[in-house]
């Protein structure tokens, strides 16, 4: 019977430093490197992107056909993100995107809105898959085609635009986002 209790204990000890190092692994495995981490950029001042300006007004639906309008969000600070599922650095970036929702959502009064590029090559069925196997509950709006995102520019996904409660454009950035770097960016807007 000891043996048995002994061999438990043991059996125990294996299977839990077994997940801490699984858990690294995972944890190791989601990190985004220094050199692929998101550069903030200049924003554009011939189309009216430059910092302090509005951010350009839109309505778009999500997977459930709900309309969801930017300037309906006033008041609270809105990161939006272009992405795409086929693009590797914003898969990269999505469980970070939601660890940094679920955990500061309230704390930072900031709402993500993922804008997703259905025109490029997406399958709705995709990104709902895409969206369910990350447990994303962030709002995301599909574009069918390419008004909001010519409206912002879009030249390199992932781009995240930091706006502020009053609506307007404070920072672009391009690349992937950690949870580190999202709150870092979010907490120095009003």
């Amino acid at each position: 019977m000891k043996k048995n209790i002994g061999l438990i204990i043991v059996l125990a000890l294996v299977i839990t430093m077994v997940g801490t190092y699984i858990k690294k692994e995972l944890d190791a495995d989601q990190k985004i490197s220094e050199q692929a981490m998101g550069k903030e950029v200049a924003l554009d001042e011939t189309v009216g992107l430059e910092k302090g300006n509005l951010a350009p007004d839109f309505t778009l639906s999500n997977l459930q056909g709900e309309p969801l309008t930017l300037s309906d969000l006033k008041g609270k600070r809105v990161v939006l993100n272009f992405w795409a599922t086929w693009c590797p650095p914003c898969e990269a970036e999505m469980p970070h995107m939601q660890k940094y929702y679920e955990q500061y959502k309230n704390e930072d009064n900031v709402e993500i809105v993922g804008v997703n590029l259905t025109y490029a090559r997406e399958k709705v069925e995709r990104v709902e898959t895409f969206l369910k196997s990350y447990d994303i509950t962030f709002p995301i709006v599909l574009e069918p085609d390419e008004s909001v995102a010519n409206q912002y520019r879009i030249l390199t996904i992932p781009t995240t635009f930091m706006i502020d409660t009053e609506g307007r454009v404070q920072k672009k950035i391009e690349g992937p986002l950690d949870l580190d770097t999202l709150r870092e960016n979010v907490t120095q807007l009003n």
